[in-house]
């Protein structure tokens, strides 16, 4: 079995602004780097990894490749196309596109009603046709409205929806986000990642004890098939140690699942079957 870390970032912050990052992610506010998580990994058990963009630029793109150059760890690369803009998404893919296993852009709390315009429903028609996931991390209920017309009107598009889709932990909520995510499961596309985003973990007092129900529920709509094990290392620094993080949601998932086969999936399989990571055909 092949354990893929399904989400991570490096940065070095003088090469690029950060504009998600403000006073409260001081903590990680320093250069994080391929050897920094060859430590992390190997104490883990961790094989191969995804590294995802974390800054909207061109240049962004040519740094993850030469992350990717320089760590032999690394499966696949998700790499940053302005999503909003068809014509420019489309210039920049001719450019380095087809060197990416999947593509996303970041979008904060924004709208994301240019999802349901004619030419982004194109766009991502072939991207699909290009064989290439859209990762995206909805964090309000009318982002992941947008995810899911868009998963219906482009059923051949496979949709990884980072970070649990931000279940409101840190509220101790349930809806809208538990029906949501069996609307987004009933796309059979859409994977999800077993995760914490920035926005939660910015929110959070500390690690959640509480994040079994809603892993739970996770596995309940969208099954081993479709969920992988993600770190959004170093962003989880705000609140826990690689090691600690990947524990915990390694421990929980465990729990839930029903057998050596579905954890396979979850730890690995899902990931490279998304990303068609190196060793997939």
């Amino acid at each position: 079995m092949t354990v893929i870390d399904a989400h991570h970032h490096f940065w070095r912050v003088d090469a690029q602004e950060q504009p998600w990052r403000d006073e409260r992610h001081d903590a990680i506010a320093r250069d994080y780097t391929p050897d920094d998580l060859a430590t992390e990994l190997s104490a883990a058990g961790v094989d191969q990894t995804v590294l995802i963009q974390s800054v909207d630029e061109p240049a962004e793109n040519d740094r993850l490749l030469r992350y990717a150059e320089e760590a032999p760890y690394v499966g696949a690369v998700v790499g940053w196309l302005p999503l909003a803009d068809p014509a420019a998404a489309r210039a920049e893919w001719d450019r380095v596109g087809a060197t990416f296993h999947g593509v996303r852009c970041l979008v904060g709390r924004d709208p994301l009603e240019w999802l349901r315009k004619p030419d982004s429903v194109e766009l991502f028609t072939e991207l699909a046709a290009a064989g290439v996931s859209w990762d995206v991390v909805p964090v309000t209920a009318e982002q992941t409205d947008a995810v899911i017309a868009l998963a219906e009107a482009v059923p051949e598009l496979r949709i990884v929806v980072d970070h649990l889709g931000r279940p409101p932990i840190d509220t101790g909520g349930w809806e809208p986000w538990a029906g949501q995510l069996a609307r987004l499961a009933a796309s059979p596309q859409v994977a999800l990642k077993v995760s914490l985003g920035l926005d939660l973990l910015t929110a959070l007092p500390g690690w959640p004890d509480q994040v079994d129900r809603y892993i739970a529920w996770a596995v309940e709509c969208f099954g081993a098939d479709r969920l992988m094990l993600a770190s959004n290392w170093p962003v989880v620094l705000l609140q826990a140690s690689y090691q600690e993080a990947w524990s915990a949601l390694r421990s929980t998932v465990e729990r839930t699942l029903s057998g050596p086969d579905d954890l396979a999936a979850v730890l690995g399989g899902t990931a490279a079957h998304y990303y068609t990571t190196k060793g997939q055909p």
